[in-house]
């Protein structure tokens, strides 16, 4: 198989899959803001609310259409560019998908409608919980899909099947509760609860700037702060679980991200910058940190992380396990039931590591017959992009900690300083909106990137993955494709834009009316008005 076609293959899907996520983190955090703002609206029966939410709903429904209508070519390209792997493990990752189409996406796709036009045809409580229905299965959408995804980086509750030539399912119960996809859901849904945090904090911001909607505005910087605190507070305590879970269930992407060639005395420090050289294996100009990655990695001062030479070493030993499976997998499927005892137990004893012997057919069409240099050859391909995966999962977290110190100041000046907020902070504010994004498409390209040269990691090589097609196929698909998502785009920043410039339009008398009659009793009961008790002598 091209190699360009493998290339072409992931440059689509990463193209679709990196460009779909610019929607994902804003519907999971916005639904979930406007549902707590529609909530107290109904705790406080103030109209300013109603209008908060029914303005951040707008916003909020702008990006959830051209969300879903990126997301559904997703699923499309499943089958169209990576047909074998569609094959080789659909009966894994293709249940959890479809319970998330049957469950998640129904439950969001039927209350949405109630939530943008059952205003004045339900109660308030039943509005409010049909908002907060759309709010939980916006993010039940997210944990199926999370749970597919994280199979892919740790194939548990599964086996491969010799007769029939697939991996198979054999508890659904491991494929749900698998550690890696759980870390990934609470991490993820953390990451967007910042970036829509941060989203209504610089268009509050830009309001108050102006001049404008400063009610609420105010009242908006408020939640978002006391919302976006917990959240990126929890992105960071979640990203160390990541981090410990990676290191046992994908050691490999650890060692790269940290860029550690060699393995060190436990605890393991952690490299804050540096160089790192692919080609001679070491990093120049590093600047370690004691114990730290120790302590993230494995929790104890005792364990060591081994580092990328070590884990090289034993991917040749995989792959050589893997051989043997290979070899008894060809004698199975040639002789089906006639197939001997002790061939069937050689391939149940090293059958985990099939997947190590399919990387060499990107040298050799049968493995059987790959030389040393082969083996080595497929061993050292297990190794990552050190580099990239380096400096982007440094970068993110540097984000990360930003969101922290951002809200921890909004939060002080909303609720210590009568929400007066100093005009350079606004300003800074609004210009942070897009660095949510950037962390998050930053998390997934070390999430994907990190995994190579792996779909699924220890199972199915990335090339043997796709589909046989020509690449002039694949150009012409990707060439409609950009074209495609980039009109979605135009179309997405022009229509919010242009929403956000019109401000909170509804409700407004309502709202006007409210405001005057609450400002008119605090004149009159805060001392100035004529019912003010007169001062005791």
């Amino acid at each position: 198989m091209e190699l360009g076609l493998i290339e072409l293959s992931r440059l689509q899907f990463a193209m679709t899959a990196m460009y779909h996520f610019l929607f994902v983190p804003l519907t999971l955090g916005l639904s979930i803001i406007v549902a707590i703002m529609e909530t107290v609206y109904v705790m406080t029966n103030r109209p300013i609310w109603r209008q908060m939410t029914k303005f951040w709903a707008s916003l909020f429904g702008i990006n959830f259409v051209l969300g879903v209508a990126t997301g559904i070519t997703m699923e499309f390209q499943f089958g169209m560019n990576w047909s074998y792997y569609s094959h080789y493990v659909g009966d894994i990752f293709g249940a959890p998908l479809a319970v998330e189409g049957l469950m998640a996406f129904f439950l969001e796709a039927t209350f949405v409608g109630l939530m943008f036009f059952g205003w004045d045809k339900m109660s308030k409580p039943a509005h409010a919980v049909v908002t907060w229905l759309v709010a939980i299965g916006s993010n039940f959408s997210a944990l199926w899909i999370l749970i597919a995804n994280g199979w892919m980086q740790n194939p548990v509750g599964a086996e491969f099947n010799p007769d029939t030539m697939r991996m198979e399912m054999t508890s659904f119960f491991d494929v749900v509760f698998n550690e890696v996809a759980q870390a990934k859901f609470v991490h993820t849904v953390s990451a967007g609860y910042v970036t829509a945090s941060v989203f209504v904090l610089g268009v509050s911001a830009l309001y108050l700037l102006q001049g404008r909607h400063m009610d609420l505005a105010r009242r908006s910087i408020s939640v978002a702060a006391a919302f976006g605190l917990a959240s990126a507070l929890s992105v960071v305590v979640l990203g160390d679980e990541s981090g410990y879970s990676a290191s046992h269930t994908q050691k490999m992407k650890l060692a790269a991200i940290e860029a550690m060639w060699e393995t060190h005395d436990a605890p393991a420090p952690f490299t804050l910058v540096g160089i790192p050289d692919k080609e001679a294996r070491e990093t120049h100009y590093a600047v370690e940190i004691p114990w730290v990655m120790g302590l993230i990695g494995t929790r104890s001062l005792t364990h060591d992380i081994p580092g990328i030479n070590d884990l090289v070493k034993e991917a040749e030993h995989k792959i050589q396990r893997g051989l043997v499976a290979y070899d008894a997998l060809m004698t199975i499927r040639e002789q089906r039931d006639n197939t001997p005892a002790e061939v069937r137990a050689a391939f149940e004893e090293n059958s985990d590591d099939l997947g190590f012997a399919f990387l060499l057919k990107k040298y050799v069409e049968d493995p059987r017959t790959a030389t040393p240099e082969q083996i080595q050859m497929a061993a050292n391909d297990t190794i990552p992009g050190v580099g990239p995966l380096f400096w982007a999962f440094r970068l993110m977290v540097a984000l990360g900690f930003s969101f922290i110190a951002v809200m921890v100041f909004f939060f002080i000046r909303a609720n210590f300083f009568q929400m007066q907020f100093p005009r350079w902070s606004l300003y800074a504010a609004v210009a942070i909106i897009p660095t949510p994004w950037l962390a998050a498409e930053l998390g997934w390209f070390v999430a994907e990137f990190g995994r190579q040269p792996w779909t699924v990691d220890g199972v199915l090589p990335t090339a043997l993955s796709a589909s046989h097609l020509s690449v002039g196929d694949l150009l012409i698909t990707l060439a409609g494709f950009v074209t495609f998502y980039s009109i979605l785009f135009i179309i997405e920043m022009s229509l919010m834009v242009k929403y956000i410039k019109k401000g909170p339009y509804m409700d407004v008398p309502e709202t006007a009316t409210w405001q005057e009659r609450h400002e008119h009793r605090l004149r009159t009961h805060d001392g100035q008005g004529p019912f003010a008790p007169t001062p005791a002598e």
